[in-house]
């Protein structure tokens, strides 16, 4: 499978000297579209030298800059595919019905967790672990299950957890509730909603830390976003799939789990007890 260009910035922004690290920074700030602007915009936009934003794009492998803007205007191509047009234009078939979506799942999987670093996980399950702040998730249309999904677990072992649902006019007043303490996890793929997008700004700027799962090719809510877990989501289908981000939600789950283990446990019996 080919690398999106944000997660070659993940695998090896570690590496980077600072000045390709506020590149990168930037670039998934302003995800794809600063890429796409010459290389003396990139530069000012990024505050570092033109040869710099060259050293970047050679880091992650590509030959000159063009090149580099070549991939980017394919994944933005990619990003605003709608299920209509992959109507239109379906894989090549092979190996029957299940086959091909199988292998495209499990394939979205081990790519996912291939550009998911163990400190990443740590750092975001640890901050669903911490007791100081709130909880709360929010999906779209098609992701909020996974918002629902996620938020019910947490709840169980832990106070403070509140899966917004409804309308945004909902969402909005929930965030009077919200502050520096307080974790926004969102859940965010193609074609990317802008109720979404403006309600992640709104608690931005009250200083709330966002965790986003989103796709390869990174939801607008990224530049807002302290956590970005960039999961595959394309497969054989009309439709995207969301089996990679699911297995990221359980194994967060399962890690801020094992964190509050005796005040989770506690809380359980607790629970169980009033039924």
């Amino acid at each position: 499978m080919i690398s999106s260009i944000a997660e070659l910035i993940a695998d090896r922004i570690g590496t980077m000297p600072a000045g390709e690290r506020r590149a990168a920074q930037t670039l998934i700030a302003s995800y794809p579209m600063i890429g796409l602007k010459t290389v003396a915009e990139f530069s000012t936009a990024a505050g570092v030298s033109s040869p710099t934003i060259l050293r970047f794009v050679a880091r992650l492998g590509f030959q000159n800059y063009p090149e580099f803007q070549s991939s980017l205007q394919d994944e933005l191509a990619a990003q605003l595919q709608s299920p209509a047009i992959r109507t239109l234009n379906p894989p090549s078939p092979g190996g029957g019905t299940v086959s091909p979506m199988l292998e495209a799942t499990l394939d979205n999987m081990r790519e996912t967790f291939r550009h998911l670093s163990d400190k990443q996980l740590a750092d975001i399950a640890a901050r669903l672990a911490d007791r100081r702040g709130k909880t709360f998730l929010i999906g779209g249309r098609f992701t909020d299950p996974l918002a629902r999904y996620m938020a019910a677990h947490l709840a169980v072992i832990q106070p403070d957890v509140f899966h917004l649902a409804g309308q945004e006019s909902m969402w909005r007043d929930r965030l009077i509730d919200m502050g520096k303490r307080d974790v926004l996890v969102i859940f965010d793929i193609r074609r990317y909603q802008d109720s979404l997008v403006r309600f992640a700004e709104k608690a931005h700027q009250r200083g709330v830390q966002i965790v986003l799962f989103t796709d390869q090719w990174l939801s607008p809510i990224a530049r807002f976003a302290r956590h970005v877990i960039a999961g595959r989501t394309a497969v054989p289908s009309a439709w995207d799939s969301s089996a990679a981000l699911f297995v990221v939600a359980e194994t967060l789950i399962g890690a801020v789990t094992r964190q509050l283990e005796a005040g989770g446990a506690r809380r359980i019996r607790e629970m169980e007890g009033l039924r």
